[in-house]
């Protein structure tokens, strides 16, 4: 067996700790809920744990070590990511903002779910950071003995992404109860998407200007 049923409950709690966590996607996704509604919030946190599958993928086939290694591969990643970020919350800061519905969305045009969810998707993927975690992650749970080392990593991976899912969509839905209670006034609105804006962007200068 690739991976026994200890071993996988041993990830999982450890995955699902570390997904709880403060940290970037979290902040992220509440920001996102809170300012544009539960399916926006949603739409936008299965994107980010859908990230994690490209990660997967590098960490199977060794590339992250080969990205670890090489500082101006890694640099360009965090120039990338972090200028992503920035620009969602430039984007989000000089949104009009959007009045909510009674049924928590908004009552306002806004990006499609489709949008919302390449975006979180985006976002994660080329984080740097995640790459790095993931590299350092998924062996400590792999059994050389059980099998094919990149296969294990590649099952733990999808694992993770879909403990991932459902964390961060629970993240975003909630979040978006908070933001339909405080969103009652376009003005109100305003200074959500300013706040989470600004979240954005200093979490993608962090990411480009932290060694």
């Amino acid at each position: 067996m690739l991976i026994t049923p200890p071993q996988l409950a041993a990830f999982l709690a450890a995955a699902m700790l570390i997904t709880l966590s403060p940290g970037p996607d979290n902040l992220m996704v509440l920001s996102q809920g809170i300012s544009r509604g539960r399916r926006q919030g949603m739409a936008f946190g299965l994107g980010c744990a859908m990230g994690c599958l490209n990660h997967t993928v590098l960490a199977a086939l060794g590339v992250s070590a080969l990205i670890a290694a090489s500082p101006l591969a890694f640099t360009a990643l965090k120039i990338a990511g972090g200028g992503y970020l920035v620009y969602l919350g430039w984007g989000a800061i000089r949104s009009p903002g959007a009045s909510f519905r009674a049924d928590g969305q908004s009552a306002q045009p806004q990006s499609s779910l489709a949008a919302t969810f390449r975006r979180g998707l985006i976002a994660n993927a080329i984080n740097p950071k995640v790459v790095l975690f993931f590299l350092a992650f998924l062996p400590q749970f792999v059994n050389p003995a059980h099998g094919p080392v990149g296969l294990q990593t590649a099952i733990l991976g999808v694992a993770f992404t879909l403990q991932g899912a459902l964390i961060f969509g629970a993240l975003g839905y909630f979040s978006g109860h908070v933001g339909q209670w405080l969103a009652q006034s376009r003005k109100a609105s305003q200074w959500l998407d300013r706040a989470a804006g600004s979240i954005f962007i200093a979490l993608g200068l962090r990411l480009m200007l932290k060694n």
